[in-house]
């Protein structure tokens, strides 16, 4: 039987060189840790983001899928940090059901989104996320921002959680509706953004709300994800189940409907199936002709 493919990294496939280079590096840098060993890579390689950071956490995820394919062999994990507790989900008083958030929107306004960067926050977005999303929380591939949703007038100032986070590789919808080839996908993909997680808490029943915050948070994240990651979004995207939700908020934003996924997970470069279920696709362009622009390789 054929050895399986190489995968990809950041959507471009590695070649027999860079396999070549990471199986020398894991093997004289031993003694590293799994992410100190990812870094390393990155930096013999060139992987980089925009803004001059390693691409680190992207990295060791390659470096343990290479492991799965028996690509090479990783050192043991270290001990001393319990496995599991990065996606374990917190229960704390904060984030238990509250009195029911009713109303007009007015009343809330204006709605503050608090970029998710303290210890303290990081956690109750995780509990928030983890307790009551239908996904759940998991640890976001890639580049990702959080942010919480508050009001600012109002008895209950909390009302939900947001993420943002790196794209789909692939998603035939939506490579067709921008127009892509496969060398102009790889080279303009960086420039997508995906709305991977959105949470109105189950106890805040305001209309609109959800649509409001969705043009609030992309006029924020545009700036936000430039200043972390030194590059401008020019489109943002987000999967929705339609045997769930029919995308009522994303559609009264001005989302563009793009059609349905194929069924498969969104890092289908892994080529695993995290859901039989096609998804669809809603797009929503942050630049002046995006479609155009992300369709050429200039």
């Amino acid at each position: 039987m054929p050895p399986p493919a190489l995968p990809t990294f950041c959507g471009t496939p590695l070649t027999p060189a860079d396999l070549a280079l990471i199986r020398a590096c894991v093997a004289r840098f031993a003694r590293l840790s799994r992410t100190e060993l990812a870094a390393t890579v990155c930096q013999w390689l060139g992987w980089v983001r925009p803004n001059g950071h390693l691409k680190t956490r992207e990295c060791r995820d390659l470096l343990q899928q290479l492991e799965t394919l028996d690509w090479l062999q990783l050192p043991a994990l270290r001990a001393g940090r319990p496995r599991g507790t990065a996606t374990a989900v917190p229960r704390s008083a904060q984030g238990q059901p509250q009195t029911p958030v009713t109303g007009a929107l007015r009343s809330l306004q204006p709605i503050a989104l608090i970029r998710v960067t303290q210890p303290a926050e990081q956690t109750l977005w995780r509990e928030l996320v983890g307790r009551y999303h239908y996904l759940g929380y998991r640890t976001a591939y890639g580049a990702s921002l959080r942010y919480l949703i508050a009001a600012t007038t109002g008895p209950q100032p909390l009302l939900g959680a947001l993420q943002f986070s790196s794209p789909a590789w692939r998603m035939r919808a939506r490579d067709a509706w921008i127009g892509w080839d496969e060398p102009t996908r790889r080279h303009n993909l960086p420039r997508l953004i995906n709305n991977s997680r959105f949470l109105i808490l189950p106890w805040v029943h305001v209309p609109h709300l959800a649509s409001h915050v969705l043009a609030l948070a992309l006029r924020r994240v545009i700036v936000d994800w430039e200043t972390c990651y030194g590059l401008r979004p020019w489109l943002a995207e987000t999967l929705v189940d339609p045997q769930r939700f029919a995308g009522t908020c994303y559609r009264a934003a001005n989302w563009i409907d793009a059609g349905l996924t194929t069924g498969r997970g969104r890092q289908d470069r892994h080529h695993t199936r995290h859901d039989a279920a096609p998804k669809r696709i809603f797009l929503n362009p942050l630049r002046a002709h995006a479609q155009q622009v992300l369709a050429s390789a200039t």
